[in-house]
């Protein structure tokens, strides 16, 4: 392959109108807004409404990123459940900064969120990992979850081990490397597909005070 591939100008808004966002429509905090827009999307019946970009970056600052799902928020911030010796959970635990990104393009919306991230506590934990299913309990002492592995029979053959050590157990513990953690916000941003690319954007941010001011930006 020689020379570059050159990508069209496509995506969501690009010349459709769309309704606006105007400060008027905007909660006066973010967590409110945040509710507002992941109930359209539910609403709207988006596949994986929960899905979301986290970000993070190891401790010489290289970052990385996947997609998870969110499985609570509230006025704190947002959780996320995951092995704490994964790349991801080692990132956030050795750099405790964190991005998200729920692209709910399909209804021409975009949130994106930055702040620090830690562990929740363990009695969170312990009742979140009660009430998955049980073949997701087994899992997650199952594998060994960022690192190599010679092949997929590895994983069966640890499933299997794990069943029959908790053979009996109902609910399985979480293991301890397993947890959630919380993104707590500084920066909060709604972002609102337009025509012709001139988005409405607001910015929710926390001031070196802890207040919270609602700001608009350029597209």
């Amino acid at each position: 392959m020689t020379g570059d591939t050159v990508v069209p100008d496509v995506g969501s808004a690009g010349n459709a109108e769309q309704k606006g966002l105007s400060r008027a429509d905007l909660a006066a905090d973010w967590c409110t807004q945040f509710d507002r827009w992941f109930r359209d999307v539910v609403a709207a019946a988006l596949p994986e409404p929960t899905a979301m970009v986290v970000g993070t970056a190891d401790a010489a600052g290289r970052p990385s990123g996947r997609t998870v799902l969110l499985k609570r928020y509230d006025p704190e911030g947002f959780v996320f459940f995951t092995n704490h010796t994964s790349r991801k959970g080692a990132e956030a635990l050795a750099n405790p900064y964190a991005s998200l990104v729920f692209p709910w393009f399909a209804v021409g919306r975009q949130v994106t969120v930055t702040g620090r991230v830690g562990p929740v506590e363990r009695a969170e934990t312990e009742e979140y990992f009660a009430s998955r299913p049980r073949g997701s309990q087994l899992g997650a002492w199952a594998s060994p979850q960022s690192q190599v592995i010679p092949d997929r029979d590895y994983l069966v053959e640890r499933q299997r081990e794990v069943a029959e050590r908790f053979a009996g157990t109902d609910p399985v513990p979480p293991p301890p490397h397993w947890g959630g953690l919380r993104v707590a916000p500084d920066v909060v941003e709604f972002w609102q597909g337009r025509a012709n690319r001139l988005h409405d954007r607001f910015r929710y941010r926390r001031t070196e005070q802890g207040d919270w001011i609602i700001e608009r930006l350029a597209p």
